[in-house]
């Protein structure tokens, strides 16, 4: 097991790097899926609690037989040995000093001879310092914790261990210079320090100061033991992945030995920390992913680039400083349609604001992308919608905003319905509300989508081989017009719904230059897509790797699709004529000359690839539309915008892109139609 620190060529060590997890008697799945994560980071240290309390329940010893050895057989465990049975407690909670203090050294010399084999190193006790972990208010002097920890320490020692001390939070050089005073140290190999900062650590000196103070102390002590960071973290209970990454960037370059990062996972909302149930949020978001399992910010990087390579993630970064240039806004910037519209408008010599929280996958290789293209044109704030004090940041200094920020999936919002309102309606209300604080308001682009006008139900549609048609002939010619009446429909449909009146609304009610678009399927370069939203990618990506692609319900379903090039236009015209526009809502798409159907779709693409995909056939999804094309007449009208790109030439440019995007050789069969030349187009089409 290393105990210095990690070289590399030509830059800076790097401390011997660790998670922080914590496993209640029975949380078989939570360790099989953090063995997993940290599988799949590169990390092979791990700090993991054992409770002295759970230790003695009924299922305690079971669980301890299962959790040490399936560990150990994957990382180096540092076992955190803490929280005195309330029987045996000079009070009856596991914080309380034990009325007999050489109990503590008798338990872990009974855990070590059964479990000792699996690790080197022992922890003694955990935030001695910490009202939370270690009841110190009775213990004047801190006589008892000394003779508890420095007896079971000296034994432990006996016993073939390496000693670490329980990491101070906060750091507090007096408490440690108590620990040598009572001769608590001569038994110690190890201090370890724990820092918060700017969450349980407000008034945070950083790590050089901190531990500089503690290495005095040891110094003064001529004292030769190493110095650990067991436990740093930032809590995202503010949604700000941005800052936890940078606080994770901060922790790497302290002096010590080694650094533990907490935690691998958010808390369950659902269960109580040591402190209580939800007496402080901030406890239950550390974690590098979610509750639900999905990665934060930092996971998604680690994983990716490995840890040596996040101090060269430039473009990921909040521009500094007050930004007075006046530029474009685009949140959600990151994604599929806000890189082609920065990507217009950086040609264009526009300066451009992408405000991303690059939660999406494939987000991070389009923002470097414009990063490395445009350079000091582009200016990045990686944050959260969901942040008051970010937007109105970011909105400050804004002459165009274009809001493409959202929870984009239906099923994800069946999932986690209360995420998906915090995102896309508290989200547009946090924007509206810091464009209204503006002393000049700027205009606002919002794309909604064709899913508040519900499922269709009371429509009737035949079908004719590959794709349904509506019955009613004028829908059939023109498509779904904005005097369709809303039907909203799922939880998305439903927060997406509100952001679209919200800000028709804002617009009617504080006559602000607002515009929604309520948009048909979009697809183009710079597009990951999956099974719930981009799902013209999605199928090209599975056709070019060779998988099959899953259809729910038959595949006759048909849409209008709009090549993004298209949407742009539409965007920069919709801000030129805001003035006539404002306050309403438009139907975008590609419109009746720009329909497939899902399957017509496959086998187009089946045609590029050279082979006929194969299909698995699944369920209809709740809220899912048998047929919906835009009526584009209005928008049309009101600026003159048409679709440049037809099905062929859009899916053709799109399959182009993704080949080369992904490395592969891009097929012959898509040779006529890349070459064709494009008809003279009306200038109005172009913005």
């Amino acid at each position: 097991m290393k105990t210095d620190k990690q070289v590399t060529d030509n830059k800076p060590a790097l401390p011997v790097v660790g998670l922080v997890e914590w496993f209640r008697p029975g949380e078989y799945a939570h360790v099989k899926e953090t063995l997993a994560s940290l599988k799949e980071l590169g990390v092979t240290e791990l700090r993991t609690g054992v409770s002295w309390a759970d230790y003695y329940t009924p299922e305690g010893k079971e669980w301890y037989d299962w959790l040490i050895p399936t560990l150990a057989k994957e990382v180096n465990i540092l076992p955190c040995f803490l929280y005195t049975p309330p029987s045996i407690g000079e009070k009856p909670r596991t914080s309380s000093p034990p009325k007999d203090k050489k109990a503590y050294a008798d338990f872990l010399d009974v855990f070590i001879a059964r479990h000792g084999r699996h690790f080197e190193w022992v922890e003694l006790w955990n935030e001695p310092n910490n009202l939370t972990e270690y009841d110190f208010a009775h213990d004047y002097g801190w006589n008892k914790f000394s003779e508890m920890v420095g007896g079971a320490a000296h034994w432990c020692q006996q016993l073939g261990k390496k000693t670490l001390l329980g990491g101070m939070s906060p750091i507090d050089p007096n408490w440690l210079q108590t620990m040598y005073d009572h001769g608590v140290m001569q038994y110690i190999d190890a201090v370890g320090i724990h820092g918060f900062p700017f969450v349980f650590d407000q008034m945070w000196d950083g790590w050089e100061d901190s531990i500089q103070a503690v290495r005095q102390v040891m110094a003064r002590n001529n004292c030769q033991a190493e110095l650990w960071v067991t436990e740093a973290g930032f809590s995202t209970w503010q949604h700000d992945e941005y800052k936890q990454l940078q606080e994770f960037k901060e922790v790497l370059k302290a002096d010590a030995t080694r650094v533990y990062w907490y935690a691998v996972k958010d808390l369950d909302a659902n269960l109580p920390t040591v402190g209580g149930f939800h007496l402080d949020d901030r406890e239950y978001y550390f974690g590098l992913k979610r509750a639900d399992g999905s990665s934060k910010l930092l996971y998604r990087l680690w994983a990716r680039h490995g840890i040596e390579k996040l101090h060269e993630l430039d473009y990921v970064k909040r521009s500094l400083g007050e930004m007075p240039e006046p530029y474009t806004l685009i949140t959600g910037g990151a994604g599929f349609v806000g890189t082609n519209l920065a990507k217009r408008l950086l040609e264009q010599g526009r300066r451009v604001l992408v405000f991303d929280s690059l939660s999406r996958d494939g987000v991070e290789q389009n923002l470097q992308w414009l990063h490395e293209t445009y350079g000091d044109r582009l200016e990045v704030y990686v944050g959260d919608i969901r942040d008051m004090q970010a937007v109105r940041k970011v909105v400050r200094h804004a002459e165009q905003v274009f809001h493409f920020a959202a929870q984009v999936a239906v099923t994800t919002s069946l999932d986690l319905p209360i995420n998906d309102f915090e995102i896309n309606a508290r989200g547009i209300i946090n924007l509206l509300e810091a464009i209204r604080e503006q002393k000049t308001p700027p205009p606002l682009v919002f794309t909604s989508t064709n899913k508040v006008y519900g499922g269709l139900e009371d429509m009737a549609f035949v079908s004719n081989g590959s794709r349904y048609y509506p019955d009613d002939a004028n829908v059939k010619k023109y498509g779904i017009s904005e005097k369709r009446h809303l039907d909203f429909h799922s939880p998305y449909g439903c927060s997406k719904g509100a952001a679209d009146q919200y800000v028709i609304d804002y617009a009617r009610t504080y006559n602000l230059p607002m515009a929604v678009f309520r948009m048909s399927c979009i697809y183009g370069p710079h597009q990951y897509g999956n099974e719930d939203q981009g799902w013209v990618a999605h199928f090209a990506i599975r056709a070019i790797e060779g998988e099959p692609v899953n259809i729910y319900g038959d595949g006759k379903q048909v849409r209008d699709i709009l090549f993004v090039e298209d949407l742009v236009d539409a965007f920069l015209l919709a801000q030129e004529y805001m003035g006539s526009i404002s306050g309403q809502a438009f139907n975008i798409g590609g419109g009746p000359a720009n329909t497939v159907s899902l399957l017509e779709l496959l086998k187009t693409i089946g045609k590029y690839r050279g082979q006929e995909i194969p299909l698995h056939f699944g369920d209809w999804r709740p809220g899912d539309q048998h047929y919906y094309v835009s009526d584009t007449r209005k928008f049309q009208k009101a600026t003159g915008w048409y679709p440049k790109h037809n099905v062929q030439e859009g899916v053709a440019k799109l399959y182009q892109w993704l080949c080369e995007n992904r490395g592969y050789k891009v097929p012959m069969t898509l040779s006529n139609v890349l070459e064709k030349e494009e008809e003279p187009v009306n200038k109005a089409a172009v913005a």
